[in-house]
């Protein structure tokens, strides 16, 4: 049994493992708020679009 937990204590797959998950989950996170922003710029525009529109129509 003390075997084995000396094993785990040396094995470093484990941590690699969490590391790369850790750096995938702050990658996703930032892409989330990228699009986000994005989105509510593109959205912001479009509503400027329509209200122009509506606007030189009743004119």
């Amino acid at each position: 049994m003390l075997n084995f937990f000396r094993g785990i204590k040396q094995c470093q797959m484990g941590a690699t493992a969490v590391e790369y998950g850790l750096i995938a989950s702050l990658l996703v996170i930032a892409m989330m708020a990228a699009f986000t922003n994005f989105a509510n710029t593109t959205s912001g525009m479009w509503n400027s679009v329509s209200n122009k529109v509506v606007t030189a129509s009743e004119g």
